[in-house]
């Protein structure tokens, strides 16, 4: 059983939500403003997941998740807004932000995708991925390129993952949107094309291997160069 905090200052909205949750085998708890909810994610070392509401009173999701982020990249976080202004958008995602839901919302697809950040997030796999000197441990959580550890939020392993997964094919938006966002997407292509410009920039001279496949997506392929590089490797050890 999975252990869900819901952090809404409407209580409605928390019965609401909840009511799915647990109808769904989830226990979950709540927090009815941004300081009671960052209390109860700092003394609850079982929380599994963190669905915030933006406008809070004392402290407003941003804030909450801000100082989340401080603390935990991999710590799933679903973020209700009322908005769905672009701006409001990339913040999140800057503050590392694995899924926006906009209200009014389905509580059914809020359920569906919490059940799908919980199977992403616990995982189970033992594969460590490698490819032209990045290394990915699943089970870990952990990216190395060059040998160094990468900082990187639920969202953009998962990004990383599905293209060394799925290297030399050609991936257009809707296809990456629908395999590791898991669910039918509505937006535009600014989710995927935000996540992969972060993506690249802390992979350094790595992020080459992400090229944009224009007008369609993105293709993962390692240059023939760094191949020789890791078969050099595989000798040596």
């Amino acid at each position: 059983m999975s252990k869900i905090l819901i952090a809404d200052d409407e209580a409605r909205m928390r019965k609401l939500v909840k009511d799915f949750l647990v109808r769904d085998g989830h226990q979950v708890v709540e927090a009815a403003d941004g300081e009671e909810a960052v209390d109860r994610i700092f003394n609850d070392s079982k929380l599994d997941l963190i669905i915030l509401d933006v406008m809070m009173p004392k402290m407003d999701g941003w804030e909450v998740l801000e100082t989340v982020r401080k603390f935990s990249r991999t710590m799933p976080v679903i973020m209700l807004t009322a908005k769905s202004e672009e701006r409001d958008e990339l913040r999140g995602f800057d503050l590392g932000v694995d899924e926006y839901i906009t209200k009014p919302f389905s509580p059914k697809v809020l359920v569906a995708r919490v059940d799908a950040l919980l199977r992403r997030s616990s995982g189970g796999q033992q594969d460590v991925l490698t490819a032209g000197g990045i290394e990915l441990n699943k089970s870990a959580h952990i990216v190395k390129v060059g040998g160094r550890e990468l900082d990187l939020s639920f969202k953009e392993f998962e990004l990383l993952q599905y293209f060394m997964e799925n290297q030399g094919i050609a991936l257009s938006r809707e296809v990456i949107l629908n395999n590791v966002w898991n669910y039918n997407y509505y937006g535009d292509a600014r989710t995927i094309d935000t996540h992969v410009k972060k993506l690249r920039s802390k992979m350094g001279d790595y992020g080459s291997y992400i090229r944009t496949v224009w007008g369609m997506g993105y293709k993962f392929e390692v240059p023939e160069d760094k191949k020789a590089e890791d078969g050099a490797a595989g000798k040596e050890s």
